[in-house]
Formats: C-alpha cells, sequence, structure tokens
C-alpha cells in the first residue's frame, strides 16, 4: 500500500482521550463506532498494558451512524464520562438508534437534555471533524488504524503486532 500520509498523527494533547500508564507504550487508535472490527480491536486493546489514545474516524459511507455514535461518545466527555460510553458503544453495535443512546445515557447517569444538546453541537462535530482530518493528514485509509511507535497497522491488528501490544 502506497504511503499517503502527509504528517504522523499529531502528539497527545489535553483534549485527547488518553488512558493507560505514562510509561507504556503510546498507541493511538483511529477508529469508527460501527465498525465491528473496530470493536475487536478496542478490546484487545482494552487488554493490554498501553497507553491508548482514541480519535474518531467516522466512515458513514460504510457506517451510515458512525458520526451519531461519535457525538455520543463526545457529549457522554462533556459530562466526564467518555471511556464508559466508549466501552458501552463497542459492546453492543447492533443497538445504534437514538433511543439505544439515549438508554446509555441514562445508564451513566448523564444529564439527558445536556447529552442531546452536546452531541448535536456544532463544538462536537468539529471535535470529531478534526480528529478525522489528523487521520487523513496521518494516511488513514481504513478502521481501524493503529499507530504504534509512529508506524500505521491498517485492519485489525494481526498475531504479530497483537502478541506484541499483549506484552507491553
Amino acid at each position: 500500500m502506497a504511503d499517503l500520509r502527509s504528517a504522523q498523527p499529531p502528539e497527545p494533547g489535553e483534549d485527547d482521550h488518553l488512558r493507560g500508564p505514562a510509561d507504556a507504550p503510546l498507541v493511538v487508535e483511529y477508529a469508527d463506532y460501527e465498525c465491528p472490527y473496530c470493536a475487536r480491536t478496542d478490546a484487545m486493546l482494552a487488554d493490554s498494558a498501553v497507553r491508548h489514545v482514541f480519535r474518531h474516524f467516522p466512515v458513514p459511507s460504510k457506517h451510515p451512524r458512525a458520526r451519531a455514535l461519535a457525538g455520543a461518545a463526545e457529549a457522554a466527555a462533556l459530562q466526564g464520562r467518555f471511556w464508559d460510553m466508549h466501552e458501552l458503544l463497542f459492546a453492543d453495535q447492533g443497538r445504534i438508534d437514538d433511543p439505544h443512546l439515549w438508554e446509555r445515557a441514562r445508564r451513566l447517569e448523564l444529564d439527558l437534555e445536556r447529552f442531546e444538546r452536546d452531541r448535536r453541537s456544532e463544538a462536537v462535530a468539529e471535535r470529531i471533524a478534526r480528529d478525522f482530518r489528523s487521520g487523513v493528514r496521518a494516511g488513514v485509509t481504513t478502521t481501524p488504524t493503529l499507530f504504534v511507535d509512529g508506524v500505521a497497522h491498517p485492519g485489525v491488528p494481526g498475531p504479530e503486532l497483537a502478541a506484541r501490544l499483549a506484552r507491553a
């Protein structure tokens, strides 16, 4: 595959969604909440001792609810519950219509009116678009794409990368 990037993915910033030990290997994930391969990859990362940055890369041509799901995650983030919503979205990809998003918001005890307002806001849309643009500049063409030590790994990680991350 040709190298299509014009830049490396941005270093983690203060508004990035980041978890894991500060001294662990950095993994930047570009993913789409409606993508089943992204769910598999994210579960693998959750079981690895890595410093995990999640960035949105919605692909609405394949996944028509991808932007709405990213908006739900960002709206939850504004109430301090990004990773909780993130996990709920990947855990049940068969239930992604608005009533199911509201149920997740209730389960997380989010302010539902604020959640609805925020997920449809221009600020949230711009946050998602910024992640997407950084992925395009970094050469992301498919989901999931992981960057490990600055090297892109498109698609579900193969056994070698999975083992490497498990040992991290």
